[in-house]
Formats: structure tokens, sequence, C-alpha cells
């Protein structure tokens, strides 16, 4: 029995979740990073009971997020980086993390029936700002590991890079830091075009990178480009969908070109890496038919869609591993 109280410590870590998320979502770091404020005006500015939301701003105090003088609260050094002013903010990534809340809250429900019965309702009932907030939260993932990641890839000799599905930039960024000489095609829904040509202006990469808006479940990819990518991206679809994905990609990569895909690859058992049988069930609350999938699985379908040499190139436990494929020519 020595192991209980940890079991139910890990059970019950849900609720100082619970209490970080509602104050992100009250923007309350924001709100205290430059200046120590009592409950009262803050319960008046963001419009809450002040009771409910002192208890709220003390538990707070108590994760070293805040700290509480005279009656005025102010941002801890770790509380200000949930601030949206602070210059490397985790707060989108705290936000999308409270969207994702309402889909794991259905995960017995979405068990029970295979899909969440309820996605299409929230889906419907995301909005632009979280939207948003998604995007922004893979930047601040993904900025510093992606330029780890490119330094271990051997690209020379590539010349154009297709980014499908890219978002706001980040892996587009990384390869053109990392290789002088390299232009990319940035590939991605209409909405996520503004924010990667404001990323990409302000890395100083804007006049190097070709911005299309499109689908790629339905509209065919650029062409001209020796070497694509799909960054956290095959884990949202079904295998059917990939299957259908890879094709795309193998028609508009060059004749030799290569085909990069960032991913959780499990093993067989489909219990390694720990982190990603974690991740498929936020596919399996979050998307129709998404999926983290074994190495062996990937593999077959980039073969069914005409690829060769398929190979692990980079290992990893937290989608940090890639894998690559070409095309013959």
């Amino acid at each position: 029995m020595d192991g209980v109280p940890q079991l139910l410590a890990e059970v019950a870590a849900f609720q100082r979740s619970r209490a970080i998320l509602s104050g992100a979502e009250l923007d309350l770091f924001t709100r205290v990073s430059a200046r120590a404020r009592p409950a009262a005006e803050l319960a008046g500015e963001v419009g809450t009971n002040e009771r409910a939301l002192t208890r709220l701003l003390d538990c707070l105090v108590t994760f070293d997020l805040l700290r509480k003088e005279g009656g005025r609260y102010h941002a801890t050094e770790r509380g200000a980086l949930l601030s949206a002013e602070h210059p490397q903010s985790v707060l989108p990534m705290v936000l999308h993390q409270a969207t994702l809340w309402r889909s794991w809250s259905l995960l017995t429900e979405t068990v029970r029936h295979g899909v969440n019965p309820r996605l299409a309702e929230l889906r419907a009932a995301r909005s632009d700002a979280e939207r948003a907030a998604f995007l922004l939260a893979m930047d601040v993932v993904g900025r510093d590991v992606a330029r780890v990641i490119v330094r271990d890839l051997d690209v020379r000799g590539r010349r154009r890079l297709l980014d499908i599905g890219g978002a706001s930039g980040t892996y587009t960024r990384a390869f053109l830091e990392q290789n002088p000489g390299m232009t990319a095609v940035l590939f991605d829904l209409a909405h996520a075009i503004p924010l990667a040509r404001v990323q990409l202006e302000r890395a100083g990469l804007l006049g190097r990178v070709e911005l299309v808006a499109g689908d790629f479940y339905r509209d065919e990819l650029p062409c001209g480009a020796d070497l694509a990518l799909l960054s956290a991206i095959i884990h949202q679809n079904s295998p059917a969908e990939d299957l259908a994905l890879y094709r795309r990609v193998h028609r508009a990569l060059e004749p030799g070109g290569e085909l990069l895909i960032r991913d959780y690859f499990m093993d067989p058992s489909r219990t390694a890496p720990p982190r990603g049988a974690l991740f498929a069930l936020n596919m399996l609350v979050g998307t129709p038919g998404g999926d983290t999938h074994t190495l062996e699985e990937v593999r077959d379908r980039l073969h069914q869609a005409g690829f060769v040499d398929v190979r692990l190139v980079r290992p990893g436990d937290v989608m940090d591993a890639v894998v690559s494929a070409r095309k013959e020519g």
C-alpha cells in the first residue's frame, strides 16, 4: 500500500491544473505582471465575484505563480511566463490546454462510443481566438526543439522546402536559418497565413518564403519543391487520410525529392513511447479518426503512395522523431 498516496496524488492532479487554467482564461497573470493589484480591483475589471476570485488568487499564490503582500497580488517570475506580455510567454499553450480540457472531459463517453459524441459541437464552438491560440501554442512548444531537430537532419543539396500545414512557420524558420541557400513554400489554411507572415517577417525570412493558402485534405499541393515536411500532421488523420496525403505529397515533389515526417512513431505494442500512448487519447477525444501510428504502419502507407527508402532518421520519444522517405527519380 506504499504507493497509495502517490496514486491518489496523481488522480487529484487535475485540480491544480484547473486552477491554473482558470487563471489563464481570466488573464490574471497579464493583469498582475506589471504591478501588484487588489482582488476587488481585479474582480471589477474581469467581471467576477470578488470572494470567488480571491480564493482563486490565493490558491495561485500557493503554487508560486503569484505573491500576496498587503492584500495585493503580483506575478512571480514563474507566473510572469503566463502573462501575454512576457517575451517568452507560454500563455498560448496554456489556453490551448484549456480548450483540450473540454474534449478530455468526454473521454469516458468517447471510449464507450468509439468517437467523441460532442466533437462536432466542440469544433463548431471554437472561437477565432482559440484557433489563434492553438497556432501560437504550437510555436511556443516547437520553436526551440525545431532548431535542434533541423540541426540533426542532413538536407544538404535540397533547394526548396514545402512545409505542409506549416502554421506560423516554426519549422520553415528553422530550416531556412540552418540552410541559407534554401527557399520555402508554406502551405496551410487561409486563417494561418497572416500569422505566418508576421512571424516570418519578424525573423527576417519572409523574402525567401511563398505563402500559399489551401486545404491539404482537398487541394493539390504546390509543385517545385525537392524537400517536403509533414510536422505533427499525420496523427490527426485516419489511415485513409494519411495515405491520400502521402499521395498528394508524392505528386507534388520533384523526382528524387524527400519527404520528412515529424511525429510520434509507436513500437508494435503501442505502449512506447509512453507520451505517444497518452497522445493517442488526445487524438481519440479531439479528432474523428486520428491516432498515433506505428513505424510499420507509416512505412507501409508510404510504400503504397509510391515512396521508397523509408527510414527512421531521428529517433525520439516526445514527438521529435523523424522519418524520411524518397520519391524515385
